[in-house]
């Protein structure tokens, strides 16, 4: 199962493939934010760019999955979700890429995993 893409999130995901890490930022009032939208939730304005950030951020929460979701994908697989360090405000979510389960709080970086040319995804391991 792919990602689905849609107005607001196709460009994203080109960028991740290029293995970019950007969130959208108001050119109103500078809010940063993901995931992608078509205006900004705090002043409504439909003005916006990506700005690339750091690809880094603490463990949040997660959750170990024993549903077979995707095809070829062994359970158990954790998925964490990750407090942006340079978008406070925004989270986001992907695969554990570690040996050891995530640590709340825990400081952690993205990681590319390129699944095919046209796609890769962003998993998450400890910082070093």
């Amino acid at each position: 199962m792919r990602p689905v893409t849609d107005r607001d999130s196709a460009e994203w995901w080109e960028r991740v493939a290029r293995h970019e890490f950007a969130v959208q930022e108001c050119d109103s009032c500078g809010t940063l934010r993901f995931p992608a939208r078509a205006y900004c939730h705090r002043c409504r304005t439909r003005r916006w760019h990506w700005r690339p950030i750091a690809p880094a951020g603490r463990v949040e929460s997660w959750i170990v999955s024993h549903q077979p979701f995707l095809a070829g994908v062994t359970e158990p697989y954790v998925v964490v979700m990750v407090r942006l360090a340079d978008a406070p405000e925004c989270v986001m979510y992907g695969n554990w890429d570690w040996p050891e389960p995530p640590v709340a709080g825990g400081p952690v970086r993205a990681v590319f995993a390129v699944v095919d040319e046209e796609l890769s995804l962003i998993n998450w391991r400890p910082a070093e």
